[in-house]
């Protein structure tokens, strides 16, 4: 039987430049698929049409309970090319969490070894707790060293639906992602299943990620939001 998982911790809204829901109407879709936790993450500087830094400012002002939802308020920092958050610290201190990923939108791969280390510098941040979609040979990653990383900063992988959903696009994804898993099992690091949603509609959908995990025997206890209380913690700590 498939996992049940209780939140979602990347998504996006209108905010985002290239995304088609408001905030409330991700947080009823969540509500509708019985979510507990909702992570609202807009895109940093860095990507077209995205908000500008001043909107993370001001979250302070949105409910934190929407539809019965607990509402998360984060961002999701660009990898810039010399290893920094493409956000700045006055920002990142209004964010209950970030997450850090690479997007060539603005980001030139510089191979696999300078890849990683650029991504690991930025989970050494204290108030990044997720890397998304680490799964894409346009900008290839060493997971034997990534995976170690995540453990000593406390950091969760990300098992992304949405790159499963185009893995047209995103190169090796499944194959990377089964390299990922199986050392993210042997070292004990927790992933997170995250819809990537930029429509309500996408809000809690994991089925080809939790299929997937189901399929190659990954252990429900290393996924973080599939539980409640973990989720809370993780994100706190």
């Amino acid at each position: 039987m498939p996992v049940k998982l209780i939140a979602d911790l990347h998504t996006h809204t209108l905010a985002s430049g290239h995304a088609y829901g408001t905030i409330r109407e991700n947080a009823q879709a969540a509500s509708e698929k019985q979510l507990k936790i909702l992570g609202t993450t807009e895109h940093g500087p860095g990507i077209p049409g995205t908000c500008d830094p001043f909107y993370f400012c001001n979250l302070k002002v949105i409910p934190k309970k929407l539809f019965d939802v607990h509402m998360l308020f984060g961002c999701e920092v660009n990898v810039l090319v010399d290893g920094k958050l493409g956000l700045e610290q006055r920002w990142l201190n209004k964010l209950d969490y970030a997450i850090v990923g690479i997007h060539g939108l603005c980001y030139t791969d510089a191979g696999k070894a300078q890849n990683t280390r650029n991504l690991i510098n930025c989970m050494k941040h204290p108030k990044v707790k997720i890397v998304s979609h680490p799964d894409d040979d346009h900008t290839p990653l060493n997971y034997e060293e990534l995976v170690p990383a995540a453990k000593e900063y406390g950091v969760a992988l990300e098992l992304n639906n949405s790159s499963l959903l185009k893995k047209e696009v995103r190169l090796n994804c499944y194959e990377n992602y089964t390299t990922m898993l199986q050392l993210c099992e042997k070292h004990n690091v927790p992933i997170v299943i995250d819809s990537d949603a930029h429509d309500p509609s996408g809000v809690g959908n994991f089925a080809l990620a939790t299929k997937f995990i189901e399929e190659i025997g990954f252990p429900d206890s290393l996924i973080l939001n599939a539980d409640e209380r973990r989720v809370i913690d993780f994100i706190n700590t």
